[in-house]
């Protein structure tokens, strides 16, 4: 496969994407400066999510909708989403910025209205979250516009990961890659079974990849022995700033003994 000029696969070096995700911390200066700092030290590609606290929740104070245990205990879901959504009036500008410094963005979209406003900034690829595996309409939806589709399969079963790859084909989609995913934050190294990753190349015949959300770089290099062409990490300047997602993201100095690492491989 292939996003914005960059060939995808066994045959090239891993595809790195340094996931922004809520590090910004409310500054889009700050945004833009990780962007900066993912180019400077080898990322392919940067990856924002498109949504806001009312596309995905409701605000409720009530026990369903707080969470309890785990790094955001005691948030209500609206104020999470809130304080960690990344502004669509900064969309355009990061987008703007990324192309300016040479470096590949995309998103991943939650509802219909985000696909459109990433459409109209002409986004090369898509990224389905995997908390969004098992909505087949936005799957097709974003399938419809035939770009490059990445999938995180997080939680998902094998039936529900079939029905999503099999939309996504359906629906026009031609080039897609599959994430191996442990949805928890962070992850112990020890849980992150990558002989999935085999699994998934052999039974869906897709390119596979791993969204890592351990604190170290162990799994993302041994994922590549089994097959991984692309590997995603969330990204930040400093864990210290403590953000939501700070505290399972790698900073500049880790994304560069990654990259190090890789070219050797």
């Amino acid at each position: 496969m292939e996003i914005d000029g960059r060939k995808i696969g066994n045959d090239y070096s891993p595809y790195i994407v340094a996931e922004l995700s809520a590090n910004h911390n409310g500054s889009l200066s700050k945004a833009k400066q990780i962007i900066k700092s993912a180019k400077d030290n080898g990322a392919d590609a940067i990856k924002i999510q498109t949504y806001t606290a009312d596309s995905m929740t409701i605000d409720s104070d009530k026990e369903d909708f707080k969470i309890k245990g785990g790094l955001w205990d005691g948030y209500k879901l609206y104020d999470l989403y809130k304080e960690a959504s990344t502004p669509y009036e900064w969309h355009e500008e990061l987008f703007n910025y990324a192309k300016e410094i040479d470096i590949t963005i995309f998103s991943s979209p939650f509802d219909e209205e985000a696909v459109d406003l990433l459409e109209s900034l002409n986004t090369p690829a898509y990224k389905i979250a995997s908390f969004e595996l098992t909505d087949l309409p936005l799957i097709e939806y974003i399938a419809k516009k035939k770009k490059p589709l990445l999938i995180s399969t997080g939680m998902g079963s094998q039936n529900e990961i079939k029905d999503a790859v099999e939309t996504a084909r359906q629906s026009g989609c031609k080039e897609i890659l599959l994430f191996h995913c442990i949805s928890s934050y962070p992850t112990p190294t020890k849980e992150t079974n990558l002989l999935t990753l085999k699994a998934l190349n052999s039974k869906y015949e897709v390119e596979v990849g791993l969204s890592d959300h351990t604190l170290n770089n162990l799994s993302s290099i041994a994922s590549i022995a089994l097959g991984a062409v692309a590997i995603e990490k969330h990204f930040t300047l400093d864990r210290t700033e403590k953000g939501p997602d700070s505290a399972f993201s790698i900073e500049p100095k880790e994304l560069q003994k990654q990259l190090n690492i890789f070219s050797n491989i």
